[in-house]
């Protein structure tokens, strides 16, 4: 893959649709279109499916393009490349066969839904053993891709305390109910619902797999800082912004800010490129927070360098700011919280001077 090309692609083709990307579920089919027809949209998938099966730095580096681009757009692909790959760790070969070699140009596209498990309490969503296979009952709160994703990878927690994942339909169907699209501040067009589960019952050959009791929060130890690469790609789209507003005015002080601000994105990207392996937790958690607390103040710096016009909807640092939300609180655990918000409080306290 050359990343070269794919770059000045994105910034060609995909960025100038970025505004109405993020509200126009008809502009968001252009860009997931885009994707497809380069073949772009299973990047992970084995190399007996059909490929590429590409390196994690390539990956990691083709995240990073897509939501400096389009934060809509990275925040809708992304739920599909995640299918992906957990289709190709399944033990269940007729699934794989059925779905992955049609998945990287948009043949055939699924999305996930399994947030719920990282929920506390009673399990959202139960799985009953049914013959040989499962009824599902319960709620999932938060599924993406209603419109352009005809099924979706959903999770339910047998009486065992395993969770079993299956696929299953992402339109309305006996058991299964879909909500409307919910309000968002930001990437409204990927089109994210909740669903109502009541009596839907799965067979053997609908399941991806089953994962032992507690594996999501083992899962977010390890992949702590997966979406800090979202983070950064947010963090470039500001710095874009920034950039082109000291080009137009020709100011010393922006030049100055961006430069600085690139210095800082350039240290952070190489830093969480090592692999997940050859860091500790904590040190991943404290890269992960960084991610998000550069990603905000590059979004800042691309609304405070487009003065008043930042504050139109229609304008790319109102987008990229919103967007930053997103990735602040994408698949947020205690832990990222924990350490998000004690950068926030620590990092630049407030100084009045000597009183009088």
């Amino acid at each position: 893959m050359d990343l070269s090309k794919l770059t000045a692609d994105f910034r060609d083709h995909l960025a100038p649709l970025a505004n109405a990307m993020d509200g126009d579920p008809v502009a968001m089919r252009q860009g997931l279109d885009f994707l497809a027809q380069r073949q772009l949209l299973a990047l992970r998938r084995p190399t007996a499916y059909g490929g590429p099966e590409v390196d994690e730095a390539t990956f990691r580096q083709f995240q990073i393009e897509v939501a400096r681009a389009s934060g809509a757009l990275a925040f809708l692909q992304t739920q599909h490349q995640s299918a992906v790959g957990m289709l190709a760790r399944s033990p269940n070969e007729t699934l794989k066969q059925q779905w992955l070699p049609r998945m990287a140009g948009g043949e055939r596209m699924l999305g996930i839904g399994f947030s719920q498990l990282r929920r506390p309490g009673p399990p959202m969503m139960t799985a009953t053993p049914d013959g040989d296979g499962y009824r599902l009952d319960g709620h999932v709160p938060w599924v993406t891709g209603h419109g352009f994703f005809s099924h979706f990878i959903i999770a339910a927690e047998r009486p065992d305390g395993r969770a079993v994942f299956a696929v299953v339909p992402f339109t309305n169907a006996e058991g299964i109910t879909f909500s409307e699209p919910m309000r968002l501040a930001a990437m409204e067009a990927a089109q994210t619902v909740t669903a109502e589960v009541q009596g839907l019952t799965v067979s053997p050959d609908d399941i991806v797999f089953l994962q032992p009791k507690g594996w999501i929060q083992r899962s977010d130890l390890i992949n702590v800082t997966l979406q800090g690469f979202f983070a950064l790609g947010c963090a470039r789209a500001g710095l874009d912004i920034l950039a082109l507003n000291a080009e137009r005015k020709q100011t010393d002080f922006m030049f100055e800010a961006l430069a600085q601000l690139q210095e800082e994105w350039e240290a952070l990207s190489h830093a969480m490129a090592a692999r997940p392996d050859e860091q500790e937790y904590e040190a991943r958690l404290q890269l992960r927070a960084s991610a998000i607390d550069l990603m905000t103040r590059c979004a800042h710096a691309g609304v405070v360098s487009s003065s008043g016009a930042a504050n139109s909807l229609d304008h790319p640092a109102q987008r990229v700011w919103r967007e930053s939300i997103v990735f602040t609180v994408s698949a947020q655990t205690t832990d990222i919280m924990a350490a998000s918000l004690a950068r926030l409080a620590s990092g630049r306290r407030l100084s009045l001077g000597p009183s009088v």
